[in-house]
C-alpha cells in the first residue's frame, strides 16, 4: 500500500526555545488535569519531551481487559508527537516495533487540538482500526477478510500482553487500585502455543 499515513511520524528536534518549553509545560499540566477517559498519564519530571500513557482497552473490542503502554514523544514540539506501543499488541496500524499510524498524530496535527485529542485518537485507533493505513500487513489483511480471525489473535495477544498486573505497580484506571489476579501460568503458555500456530 502506498498511503501517506502509513509512516510513522518522522524525528524531530527537542521543543524549541523557552516559548515552546513553556508551552508544553501548559500543555501538559493541562492534560495530566484532564485526561481522556480511560488513559492516565505519567509525565516524565525530567524530560517534558517524554510521557507514557497507560491506555485501557476499549469495552466492545478484542482490546478490551487490557491495558496498554504507550510512549509518546514531544521532542519537535510543537510539531506532532510520535506514538510507540511498549506492550505488545495485534493492530494493523500499529507496526511489530509498536509504532503507530494515525493521521491525527501525524499529517493532520494542530498544537491547538492539543495532547488529550491525540489520545484520544490512540483510544479511537483500538476501537475502528484503519486497514487501509496500515502497518501491519497481516492483522490489516485478517481484519478486512476474516474479522473473527483478526479479533481472536488481537484478543489472545492482549490476554498475554496487556493484562494489568503486567504493569509493575503502575495503575490502570480501575477503582481503588484492584486488579483482577494474573491468570495461570499454564494459561498463558496453552496461548502462546496456539499464536505459535497462527
Amino acid at each position: 500500500m502506498s498511503n501517506a499515513e502509513n509512516v510513522p511520524p518522522g524525528e524531530g528536534g527537542a521543543a524549541s526555545g523557552a516559548g515552546g518549553a513553556r508551552s508544553l509545560a501548559r500543555e501538559l499540566a493541562r492534560l495530566a488535569a484532564a485526561p481522556p477517559p480511560g488513559v492516565q498519564v505519567q509525565i516524565n519530571d525530567h524530560d517534558l519531551t517524554q510521557f507514557i500513557a497507560i491506555v485501557d482497552g476499549p469495552a466492545g473490542t478484542p482490546y478490551a481487559g487490557g491495558v496498554f503502554r504507550v510512549s509518546v514523544s514531544l521532542a519537535g514540539w510543537p510539531a506532532a508527537p510520535r506514538a510507540r506501543f511498549l506492550t505488545r499488541v495485534f493492530h494493523p496500524n500499529v507496526s511489530a516495533a509498536g509504532d503507530v499510524c494515525v493521521s491525527t498524530l501525524a499529517r493532520d496535527w494542530r498544537p491547538e487540538l492539543g495532547l488529550r485529542h491525540a489520545l484520544l485518537a490512540l483510544t479511537s485507533l483500538l476501537i475502528a482500526p484503519n486497514p487501509d493505513s496500515a502497518l501491519n500487513a497481516d492483522a490489516a489483511a485478517l481484519l478486512a477478510q476474516r474479522y473473527d480471525d483478526y479479533a481472536r489473535r488481537a484478543k489472545m495477544l492482549t490476554e498475554i500482553h496487556a493484562q494489568p498486573h503486567m504493569l509493575d505497580g503502575c495503575g490502570s484506571g480501575e477503582a481503588g487500585g484492584k486488579r483482577p489476579a494474573p491468570p495461570p501460568p499454564r494459561a498463558n503458555k496453552d496461548k502462546r502455543r496456539i499464536l505459535k500456530r497462527l
